[in-house]
C-alpha cells in the first residue's frame, strides 16, 4: 500500500506541475517525428551564403525562430498575469520597431553605402519607441480600464500603416554585413545569434524576478486586484509596467526580424506572431485569466510552438492552414486547463494507481 500511495503522490505532483503540459506536448511531437521521419532530427554543418560554416536542420530552425518567440513570450506572460488579458498588437509593434531601426540606419536613403548611425543607437531608439507604444496600450488598460484585447486592437489595426509611414512607404535595405549578425550567424559561431540573445533576455528576466518583487506583485494583482490594493500595491502601475516591459521585448524581436533580411515588408513581418505568443503562454500552463505564472514554462512553450510549426511545414502544410492547426491546439489547451477537466484527470489517475496490483500481491 505504501508503494501505491507513493506512486500516487508522484503522479499527482506530475499532473499538477505547471511545466507538465509543455513537456508532454514536446514529447508527443518528438515521438511523432521519430515514427514518421527520423531524418527530421538530422543536423548538418554547411556553408551559408556568406561562406561561414553553420549548423543547419530542423532542430536549428526551431532553435532560431523559437528564440524570438520565446523573447516575446516573456513580456506576454507578464501582461497576461497582471491584466488577465493579452496584447494582440505585438506583430504590428514589431513592424514599427523594425521600421524605426531601418530609418535610423538608412536615413532617407533606400540603400545607403554606409550606416547613418551605429546599430546600438538605432536599437536604443527603437526600444524607446516600442516602450512608448507599450505605454500607450498600458495606459488604456490600466488607467481607462479597457479590456486588453480591445485596447490593443487600436495598434493592431494601425501599427503596420505607422511602420510604413515612418519610412515613407519605402523599403530601405541595410548593406552592412554586421547588421545581419543579429538575425543570422556571427562568423566562427555555428549556432544562430537569436539563441544567444534569448539567453541574455532570460538571464535579465531571471535576475529581475529573483532580486525584485515584480513577479510577486504581478501575480498578486492578477489574482485579486482589490486585495492587492488593500495590501499597499498599486495595480494600475503594475499593469502599466507589464505592457512597457512587453514593449522592450518587442524591440528586441524587431531588431532580429529586420536583421534577417536587412530590410522590411510591412504587411508580412511578424504576421500572426501574436497568436503564437499567446499560445506559448497558454501551453506553458499559465491561466489566460491572469494570476500565477511560470516564466520558464512559457519559454519552453514558445519552442514547442515553433516545433509544431516546423513539423507542419515539414509535411507540406500550407502557411494559410497553420492557423487552423494551431487553433485546434488552443482548444485542447483551454479544455485541459479547465478545473473540471483537471479534477477528472486527477480522479482517473488515482483510480488507475489504486487498482494496480503490486508484485507482492501478485505473488501471493
Amino acid at each position: 500500500m505504501s508503494t501505491i500511495k507513493k506512486n500516487n503522490n508522484v503522479f499527482m505532483k506530475l499532473i499538477h506541475n505547471q511545466i507538465f503540459i509543455p513537456i508532454a506536448a514536446l514529447l508527443l511531437l518528438v515521438l511523432f517525428n521519430l515514427i514518421a521521419d527520423p531524418s527530421f532530427f538530422a543536423i548538418h554543418l554547411e556553408q551559408n551564403s556568406v561562406g561561414n560554416h553553420v549548423l543547419s536542420g530542423n532542430l536549428i530552425t526551431i532553435l532560431d525562430y523559437g528564440s524570438e518567440l520565446a523573447i516575446l513570450a516573456i513580456g506576454m506572460t507578464l501582461v497576461t498575469a497582471a491584466s488577465g488579458g493579452q496584447d494582440i498588437s505585438v506583430g504590428a509593434a514589431i513592424a514599427i520597431s523594425g521600421s524605426v531601426v531601418l530609418r535610423i540606419l538608412c536615413g532617407t536613403e533606400t540603400q545607403p553605402e554606409s550606416l547613418h548611425a551605429p546599430i546600438i543607437v538605432a536599437f536604443l531608439v527603437s526600444c524607446v519607441v516600442a516602450m512608448l507604444f507599450g505605454a500607450f496600450n498600458g495606459a488604456l488598460v490600466a488607467f481607462f480600464k479597457i479590456q486588453p484585447m480591445v485596447a490593443t486592437l487600436i495598434l493592431f489595426t494601425a501599427g503596420r500603416s505607422i511602420a510604413a509611414w515612418i519610412n515613407n512607404n519605402k523599403l530601405p535595405t541595410v548593406t552592412d554585413e554586421t547588421f545581419q549578425y543579429f538575425g543570422g550567424f556571427i562568423p566562427g559561431i555555428p549556432i544562430p545569434t537569436p539563441f544567444f540573445i534569448m539567453l541574455a533576455c532570460m538571464l535579465v528576466t531571471f535576475l529581475v524576478l529573483k532580486f525584485t518583487n515584480l513577479g510577486l506583485y504581478t501575480q498578486s494583482v492578477g489574482i485579486n486586484e482589490k486585495s492587492s490594493r488593500l495590501n499597499g500595491l498599486n495595480p494600475t502601475f503594475i499593469k502599466f509596467l507589464s505592457f512597457v516591459i512587453l514593449g522592450l521585448c518587442v524591440a528586441v524581436c524587431g531588431l532580429i526580424k529586420v536583421s534577417r533580411l536587412s530590410t522590411i515588408n510591412y504587411s508580412v513581418i511578424a504576421k500572426d506572431i501574436e497568436m503564437d505568443a499567446i499560445l506559448a503562454v497558454a501551453l506553458g500552463g499559465n491561466a489566460l485569466s491572469g494570476g500565477k505564472f511560470n516564466m520558464w514554462a512559457s519559454v519552453l512553450g514558445a519552442y514547442v510552438i515553433q516545433f509544431l510549426t516546423t513539423t507542419l511545414y515539414r509535411y507540406n502544410v500550407k502557411s494559410d492552414a497553420l492557423s487552423a492547426y494551431k487553433a485546434v491546439v488552443v482548444i485542447i489547451l483551454v479544455v485541459l486547463s479547465a478545473p473540471v477537466v483537471r479534477e477528472k484527470l486527477s480522479a482517473f489517475g488515482k483510480w488507475i494507481l489504486s487498482h494496480r496490483r503490486t508484485p507482492a500481491k501478485e505473488a501471493a
